[in-house]
């Protein structure tokens, strides 16, 4: 206990916990607000400095059956009670083993390439899933993006049915397990995929860009539901985005 009282530790808290939206008020970017980015030392003082970067887990924000018939019950508990809680734990292992002390995830993921294996898989599953359940919420009739989201997508895809067939196709033709990706790259919307737990934040991703929306397409996101058919997974998705978040992201 004595040895962590004299250690300066950031907390990330994976979601928009009261902190962040504290932070968010501060002016701080975005992104790191996203993922709680605060920081603190023993006494509770704010510090922005020093510190390991920690990982936290929110609540869901909504029950388990939320998203059914599109993602049942049981996928969602264990999805976010086994593979997400298992992601956090590990990664705050290895940041406090190898002594990694960057002050948001933001930068930890711009410097990825230069650290273990195991905080780049373990610290990419902790941030891809919070942003992943903040990118859906339950089924609404005629789901889709309005306004300003609508136009960029549309200025940049030709419509929106063209976008989600783009889209789709980057999750579905994916190999192995993965994530595919809607991202701002200096304010140009692009799609694409990354592999294993990689995000476009990563310094040297496949796709780089800010992710505004992303779907997990490891099996373990649908096997329970839909076997082995992912391309019904991710039709089905759709009906459960949250193109609110999706604007906040465009906008932030």
């Amino acid at each position: 206990m004595a040895s962590t009282n004299r250690r300066k530790f950031l907390k990330t808290t994976v979601g928009f916990s009261a902190a962040a939206v504290a932070t968010t008020a501060l002016g701080v970017n975005p992104l790191n607000a996203l993922v709680g980015c605060t920081s603190s030392n023993s006494s509770g003082d704010s510090s922005d400095s020093g510190g390991v970067l920690e990982f936290s887990q929110d609540p869901l924000g909504y029950d388990y059956n939320a998203l059914e018939p599109y993602i049942d019950a049981r996928t969602m508990e264990i999805h976010y009670t086994k593979h997400h809680t298992g992601y956090i734990s590990k990664v705050n292992d290895a940041l406090k083993a190898d002594g990694v002390a960057y002050s948001t995830a933001e930068e930890l993921f711009a410097n990825i390439s230069k650290l273990s294996d195991g905080i780049r898989n373990n610290g990419g599953g902790a941030w891809n899933h919070t942003f992943f359940w903040k990118s859906m919420r339950a089924p609404v009739e005629g789901n889709a993006p309005t306004g300003e989201l609508l136009e960029a997508i549309n200025g940049a895809f030709g419509s929106f049915d063209k976008f989600k067939e783009e889209f789709a196709s980057a999750g579905a033709t994916r190999f192995g397990s993965g994530w595919a990706w809607l991202v701002s790259d200096n304010g140009s919307l692009k799609i694409g995929s990354t592999p294993n737990q990689d995000n476009p934040l990563m310094d040297d991703a496949e796709l780089k860009g800010k992710p505004l929306l992303g779907i997990d397409v490891w099996e373990h996101a649908y096997y329970l539901h839909y076997q082995n058919k992912r391309g019904d997974y991710i039709s089905n998705w759709w009906n459960v985005v949250n193109w609110d978040f999706v604007a906040e992201q465009l906008n932030g």
